[in-house]
Protein backbone atom coordinates (compact mmCIF):
# COMPACT_ATOMS: atom_id res chain seq x y z
CA UNK A 1 0.00 0.00 0.00
CA UNK A 2 1.09 3.81 -0.31
CA UNK A 3 4.45 4.34 1.43
CA UNK A 4 4.03 1.34 3.45
CA UNK A 5 7.76 0.03 4.09
CA UNK A 6 9.37 4.16 2.60
CA UNK A 7 7.71 5.62 5.61
CA UNK A 8 8.59 3.20 8.18
CA UNK A 9 12.17 3.20 7.14
CA UNK A 10 11.93 7.30 7.30
CA UNK A 11 10.83 7.25 11.01
CA UNK A 12 13.16 4.55 12.00
CA UNK A 13 16.04 7.02 10.37
CA UNK A 14 14.33 10.13 12.32
CA UNK A 15 14.64 8.26 15.68
CA UNK A 16 17.63 6.98 15.67
CA UNK A 17 19.24 10.37 14.35
CA UNK A 18 17.34 12.23 16.59
CA UNK A 19 19.03 9.79 19.59
CA UNK A 20 22.16 9.95 17.95
CA UNK A 21 21.98 14.02 18.30
CA UNK A 22 20.83 14.47 21.85
CA UNK A 23 23.05 11.67 23.06
CA UNK A 24 25.72 14.14 21.47
CA UNK A 25 24.73 17.86 22.85
CA UNK A 26 24.39 16.18 26.51
CA UNK A 27 27.15 14.27 26.49
CA UNK A 28 25.59 10.86 26.90
CA UNK A 29 22.60 11.28 29.50
CA UNK A 30 20.27 11.99 26.82
CA UNK A 31 20.09 8.05 26.69
CA UNK A 32 20.35 7.39 30.33
CA UNK A 33 17.70 5.06 31.67
CA UNK A 34 16.06 8.06 34.00
CA UNK A 35 15.67 10.21 30.67
CA UNK A 36 14.64 7.14 28.67
CA UNK A 37 11.58 6.12 31.45
CA UNK A 38 10.48 9.65 31.79
CA UNK A 39 9.92 10.14 28.25
CA UNK A 40 8.11 7.22 27.92
CA UNK A 41 6.13 8.16 30.74
CA UNK A 42 5.03 11.42 28.82
CA UNK A 43 4.34 9.71 25.73
CA UNK A 44 1.07 7.36 26.32
CA UNK A 45 -1.26 10.30 26.87
CA UNK A 46 -0.50 11.53 23.45
CA UNK A 47 0.08 8.78 21.43
CA UNK A 48 -3.51 7.56 22.46
CA UNK A 49 -4.40 10.65 20.71
CA UNK A 50 -2.72 10.57 18.25
CA UNK A 51 -3.85 7.26 16.78
CA UNK A 52 -7.54 8.77 17.07
CA UNK A 53 -6.85 11.24 14.91
CA UNK A 54 -5.32 9.18 12.40
CA UNK A 55 -8.41 6.81 13.08
CA UNK A 56 -10.31 9.51 11.59
CA UNK A 57 -8.37 11.07 8.99
CA UNK A 58 -8.59 7.33 7.19
CA UNK A 59 -12.13 7.32 7.42
CA UNK A 60 -12.04 9.95 4.53
CA UNK A 61 -14.02 13.20 3.82
CA UNK A 62 -12.46 15.34 5.35
CA UNK A 63 -12.41 13.37 8.65
CA UNK A 64 -10.66 14.43 11.72
CA UNK A 65 -11.40 14.37 15.26
CA UNK A 66 -10.20 17.90 17.08
CA UNK A 67 -12.28 17.31 20.11
CA UNK A 68 -9.40 14.48 21.66
CA UNK A 69 -8.06 16.50 24.21
CA UNK A 70 -10.97 18.27 25.20
CA UNK A 71 -12.92 14.86 25.53
CA UNK A 72 -9.60 13.57 27.38
CA UNK A 73 -10.59 16.51 30.13
CA UNK A 74 -13.69 16.56 30.25
CA UNK A 75 -13.28 12.72 30.69
CA UNK A 76 -10.88 13.48 33.44
CA UNK A 77 -12.61 16.28 35.04
CA UNK A 78 -16.76 14.45 34.88
CA UNK A 79 -14.86 11.49 36.53
CA UNK A 80 -13.18 12.48 39.17
CA UNK A 81 -16.31 14.69 40.41
CA UNK A 82 -19.06 11.89 40.08
CA UNK A 83 -16.38 9.06 41.61
CA UNK A 84 -15.56 11.92 44.44
CA UNK A 85 -18.66 12.31 45.12
CA UNK A 86 -19.45 8.46 45.97
CA UNK A 87 -15.92 7.20 47.01
CA UNK A 88 -12.64 8.85 48.78
CA UNK A 89 -9.35 8.00 46.52
CA UNK A 90 -7.93 7.23 50.34
CA UNK A 91 -10.16 5.58 52.38
CA UNK A 92 -11.16 3.48 48.99
CA UNK A 93 -8.78 3.38 46.89
CA UNK A 94 -8.94 0.17 44.83
CA UNK A 95 -12.68 1.03 44.43
CA UNK A 96 -11.51 4.40 42.92
CA UNK A 97 -8.98 3.55 40.60
CA UNK A 98 -11.95 1.29 38.92
CA UNK A 99 -14.61 3.56 39.07
CA UNK A 100 -12.48 6.16 38.15
CA UNK A 101 -11.25 4.63 34.76
CA UNK A 102 -14.88 3.19 34.30
CA UNK A 103 -16.34 6.44 34.32
CA UNK A 104 -14.04 8.32 32.13
CA UNK A 105 -13.53 5.54 29.13
CA UNK A 106 -16.92 5.85 29.22
CA UNK A 107 -17.38 9.76 28.88
CA UNK A 108 -14.80 9.62 26.38
CA UNK A 109 -16.90 6.35 24.11
CA UNK A 110 -20.13 8.80 24.33
CA UNK A 111 -18.25 11.58 23.33
CA UNK A 112 -16.97 10.25 20.07
CA UNK A 113 -20.08 8.30 19.82
CA UNK A 114 -21.87 12.01 19.83
CA UNK A 115 -19.30 13.05 17.10
CA UNK A 116 -20.16 9.87 14.94
CA UNK A 117 -23.63 10.23 14.90
CA UNK A 118 -23.17 14.05 14.37
CA UNK A 119 -20.97 13.29 11.65
CA UNK A 120 -23.07 9.96 10.05
CA UNK A 121 -26.43 10.80 10.51
CA UNK A 122 -26.40 14.84 9.89
CA UNK A 123 -23.75 15.26 7.37
CA UNK A 124 -21.65 17.55 8.93
CA UNK A 125 -18.69 18.14 8.04
CA UNK A 126 -16.15 15.95 10.25
CA UNK A 127 -13.84 19.35 11.06
CA UNK A 128 -16.68 21.75 11.94
CA UNK A 129 -18.24 18.70 13.97
CA UNK A 130 -15.31 18.37 16.02
CA UNK A 131 -14.27 21.69 16.55
CA UNK A 132 -18.01 22.61 17.88
CA UNK A 133 -18.02 19.54 20.21
CA UNK A 134 -14.30 20.16 21.18
CA UNK A 135 -15.50 23.71 22.20
CA UNK A 136 -18.66 22.31 23.64
CA UNK A 137 -16.58 19.55 25.78
CA UNK A 138 -14.33 22.37 27.05
CA UNK A 139 -17.02 24.42 28.07
CA UNK A 140 -18.68 21.56 29.93
CA UNK A 141 -15.33 20.70 31.41
CA UNK A 142 -15.34 24.41 33.05
CA UNK A 143 -18.57 24.76 34.20
CA UNK A 144 -18.52 21.31 35.91
CA UNK A 145 -15.05 22.38 37.49
CA UNK A 146 -16.00 25.73 37.86
CA UNK A 147 -12.51 26.61 36.33
CA UNK A 148 -11.06 25.52 38.52
CA UNK A 149 -8.31 22.13 38.74
CA UNK A 150 -10.04 18.99 40.75
CA UNK A 151 -7.71 17.10 43.29
CA UNK A 152 -7.73 13.79 42.07
CA UNK A 153 -5.47 12.58 44.63
CA UNK A 154 -2.36 9.55 44.40
CA UNK A 155 -4.62 6.47 45.26
CA UNK A 156 -1.92 3.41 44.47
CA UNK A 157 -3.54 1.74 41.94
CA UNK A 158 -4.50 4.93 39.42
CA UNK A 159 -1.20 6.52 40.23
CA UNK A 160 0.79 3.47 39.61
CA UNK A 161 -0.85 3.54 35.91
CA UNK A 162 0.89 6.79 35.71
CA UNK A 163 4.20 6.70 37.65
CA UNK A 164 4.64 2.84 38.46
CA UNK A 165 7.32 0.64 36.25
CA UNK A 166 7.20 -3.22 35.49
CA UNK A 167 10.51 -4.30 34.97
CA UNK A 168 11.85 -0.63 34.36
CA UNK A 169 9.22 0.16 31.79
CA UNK A 170 6.74 2.25 32.57
CA UNK A 171 3.28 1.07 33.12
CA UNK A 172 1.46 3.65 31.52
CA UNK A 173 3.73 3.02 28.12
CA UNK A 174 2.87 -0.75 28.31
CA UNK A 175 -0.49 0.34 28.26
CA UNK A 176 -0.36 2.38 25.15
CA UNK A 177 1.55 -0.34 23.80
CA UNK A 178 -1.08 -2.45 24.15
CA UNK A 179 -3.79 -0.48 22.85
CA UNK A 180 -1.64 0.58 20.00
CA UNK A 181 -1.20 -3.58 18.87
CA UNK A 182 -5.10 -4.06 19.81
CA UNK A 183 -5.76 -1.31 17.19
CA UNK A 184 -3.41 -2.60 14.94
CA UNK A 185 -4.72 -5.97 14.99
CA UNK A 186 -8.42 -4.13 14.70
CA UNK A 187 -7.77 -2.68 11.53
CA UNK A 188 -5.62 -5.42 9.81
CA UNK A 189 -7.80 -8.68 11.00
CA UNK A 190 -11.48 -7.18 10.85
CA UNK A 191 -13.92 -6.23 8.25
CA UNK A 192 -13.74 -2.93 9.66
CA UNK A 193 -10.28 -2.05 9.03
CA UNK A 194 -11.40 -2.87 5.37
CA UNK A 195 -14.23 -0.95 5.11
CA UNK A 196 -12.66 1.64 7.16
CA UNK A 197 -9.40 2.23 4.51
CA UNK A 198 -11.63 0.90 1.23
CA UNK A 199 -14.61 4.05 2.33
CA UNK A 200 -11.52 6.25 2.66
CA UNK A 201 -9.61 5.21 -0.80
CA UNK A 202 -12.44 4.91 -2.87
CA UNK A 203 -15.72 6.15 -0.87
CA UNK A 204 -17.54 4.96 -4.47
CA UNK A 205 -16.36 1.86 -4.85
CA UNK A 206 -17.59 1.60 -0.86
CA UNK A 207 -21.00 2.62 -1.43
CA UNK A 208 -21.45 0.83 -4.66
CA UNK A 209 -20.33 -2.70 -2.61
CA UNK A 210 -23.21 -1.83 0.52
CA UNK A 211 -20.37 -1.10 2.84
CA UNK A 212 -22.64 0.09 6.34
CA UNK A 213 -20.65 3.92 5.77
CA UNK A 214 -22.77 5.32 8.75
CA UNK A 215 -21.59 2.67 11.21
CA UNK A 216 -18.39 2.93 9.85
CA UNK A 217 -18.05 6.37 11.06
CA UNK A 218 -20.47 6.18 14.28
CA UNK A 219 -17.37 3.27 15.32
CA UNK A 220 -14.36 4.97 13.99
CA UNK A 221 -15.22 8.38 16.20
CA UNK A 222 -16.49 6.08 19.14
CA UNK A 223 -12.67 4.63 19.10
CA UNK A 224 -11.35 7.56 18.88
CA UNK A 225 -13.44 9.08 21.59
CA UNK A 226 -12.64 5.95 23.72
CA UNK A 227 -8.64 6.71 23.37
CA UNK A 228 -9.14 9.74 24.22
CA UNK A 229 -10.70 8.78 27.82
CA UNK A 230 -8.19 6.38 28.19
CA UNK A 231 -5.42 9.33 27.70
CA UNK A 232 -8.20 11.09 30.49
CA UNK A 233 -7.08 8.43 32.76
CA UNK A 234 -3.50 8.40 32.13
CA UNK A 235 -3.39 12.37 32.63
CA UNK A 236 -4.68 12.09 35.95
CA UNK A 237 -2.91 9.08 36.70
CA UNK A 238 0.03 11.30 36.11
CA UNK A 239 -0.62 14.36 37.86
CA UNK A 240 -2.68 14.71 41.50
CA UNK A 241 -5.22 16.98 39.71
CA UNK A 242 -7.21 17.20 36.29
CA UNK A 243 -8.08 20.63 34.26
CA UNK A 244 -10.06 21.97 31.62
CA UNK A 245 -7.05 23.26 30.30
CA UNK A 246 -4.54 20.81 30.60
CA UNK A 247 -2.26 19.72 27.00
CA UNK A 248 -3.27 23.06 25.22
CA UNK A 249 -0.98 22.08 22.24
CA UNK A 250 -1.58 18.71 22.90
CA UNK A 251 -3.93 18.84 19.48
CA UNK A 252 -1.33 20.44 17.19
CA UNK A 253 1.03 18.09 18.40
CA UNK A 254 -1.80 14.84 17.07
CA UNK A 255 -2.00 16.17 14.00
CA UNK A 256 1.89 16.33 13.59
CA UNK A 257 2.06 12.82 14.53
CA UNK A 258 -0.36 11.75 12.42
CA UNK A 259 0.78 13.76 9.33
CA UNK A 260 4.39 12.82 9.69
CA UNK A 261 3.31 8.71 10.33
CA UNK A 262 2.07 9.05 6.69
CA UNK A 263 -1.27 9.40 7.47
CA UNK A 264 -3.14 10.74 4.02
CA UNK A 265 -5.25 13.73 4.65
CA UNK A 266 -7.49 12.32 2.25
CA UNK A 267 -8.42 9.18 4.36
CA UNK A 268 -7.35 5.31 3.18
CA UNK A 269 -4.67 4.75 4.87
CA UNK A 270 -2.72 4.67 7.90
CA UNK A 271 -0.57 2.30 9.99
CA UNK A 272 -0.92 2.05 13.79
CA UNK A 273 3.17 1.22 13.91
CA UNK A 274 4.28 4.19 11.94
CA UNK A 275 2.41 6.70 14.30
CA UNK A 276 3.66 4.77 17.46
CA UNK A 277 7.40 5.39 16.03
CA UNK A 278 6.19 9.52 14.85
CA UNK A 279 5.16 9.89 18.55
CA UNK A 280 8.69 8.13 20.02
CA UNK A 281 10.24 10.87 17.28
CA UNK A 282 7.92 13.60 18.21
CA UNK A 283 8.65 12.75 22.55
CA UNK A 284 12.57 12.07 20.84
CA UNK A 285 12.94 16.05 19.83
CA UNK A 286 11.06 17.02 22.71
CA UNK A 287 13.34 15.86 25.38
CA UNK A 288 16.43 17.21 23.13
CA UNK A 289 15.22 19.98 22.96
CA UNK A 290 14.52 21.18 26.83
CA UNK A 291 18.30 19.85 27.24
CA UNK A 292 19.16 22.25 24.55
CA UNK A 293 17.41 24.80 27.34
CA UNK A 294 14.83 26.34 24.56
CA UNK A 295 11.38 27.29 25.66
CA UNK A 296 8.46 26.08 25.25
CA UNK A 297 7.58 29.04 22.60
CA UNK A 298 9.97 27.78 20.27
CA UNK A 299 9.29 24.41 20.74
CA UNK A 300 5.42 24.76 19.58
CA UNK A 301 7.11 27.00 16.48
CA UNK A 302 9.47 24.17 15.77
CA UNK A 303 5.92 21.55 15.96
CA UNK A 304 4.14 23.97 13.47
CA UNK A 305 7.02 24.21 10.98
CA UNK A 306 7.39 20.67 11.02
CA UNK A 307 3.54 19.99 10.45
CA UNK A 308 4.02 22.36 7.66
CA UNK A 309 6.80 21.06 6.02
CA UNK A 310 5.39 16.99 6.59
CA UNK A 311 2.55 18.31 4.45
CA UNK A 312 4.67 19.65 2.10
CA UNK A 313 6.67 16.66 2.03
CA UNK A 314 2.87 14.18 1.58
CA UNK A 315 1.97 16.61 -1.17
CA UNK A 316 4.51 16.03 -3.50
CA UNK A 317 5.38 12.37 -2.49
CA UNK A 318 9.18 12.74 -0.80
CA UNK A 319 9.24 9.52 0.17
CA UNK A 320 7.58 8.07 -3.27
CA UNK A 321 10.87 9.89 -4.49
CA UNK A 322 13.19 8.03 -2.29
CA UNK A 323 11.42 4.58 -2.66
CA UNK A 324 10.19 4.33 -6.01
CA UNK A 325 8.59 0.83 -5.69
CA UNK A 326 6.12 1.93 -3.51
CA UNK A 327 4.56 4.38 -6.10
CA UNK A 328 3.47 1.02 -8.54
CA UNK A 329 1.55 -0.06 -5.34
CA UNK A 330 -0.09 3.59 -4.26
CA UNK A 331 -1.61 2.79 -7.60
CA UNK A 332 -3.95 -0.60 -6.67
CA UNK A 333 -5.37 2.36 -4.33
CA UNK A 334 -7.44 3.02 -7.48
CA UNK A 335 -8.58 -0.28 -7.59
CA UNK A 336 -11.36 -1.28 -5.13
CA UNK A 337 -10.83 -5.29 -5.34
CA UNK A 338 -6.87 -4.72 -4.84
CA UNK A 339 -7.30 -2.29 -1.16
CA UNK A 340 -5.79 -4.13 1.43
CA UNK A 341 -5.66 -3.24 4.71
CA UNK A 342 -2.85 -1.60 6.60
CA UNK A 343 -2.00 -1.79 10.50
Amino acid sequence: MHKTGGQLIVLVAINCLVLLVGAAISGGSFLSIFNLQSMASQLPEIGLLAIGVMLAMCAGNGGIDLSGIALANLSGVLSAVLVGTVLSGTEHAVAFTFAFIVVAVFIGFLGGLINGLLISRLNITPILCTLGTQMAFTGLAVVVSDGKAIMVGSPEPLSSIGNGMFFQVPIGFLIFAAVAALIAGLLKYTPFGFWLMLMGSNPKAATYAGFPKSRVLIATYAISGTLSGLAGVIIAARNVNVKWDYGTSYLLIAILIAVMAGVRPEGGYGRVICVVLSAVALQLLSSMLNFGGLSNFVRDFAWGALLLTFLAVGRYDLVGVLFPGNRQRAGLMRIPHASKRES
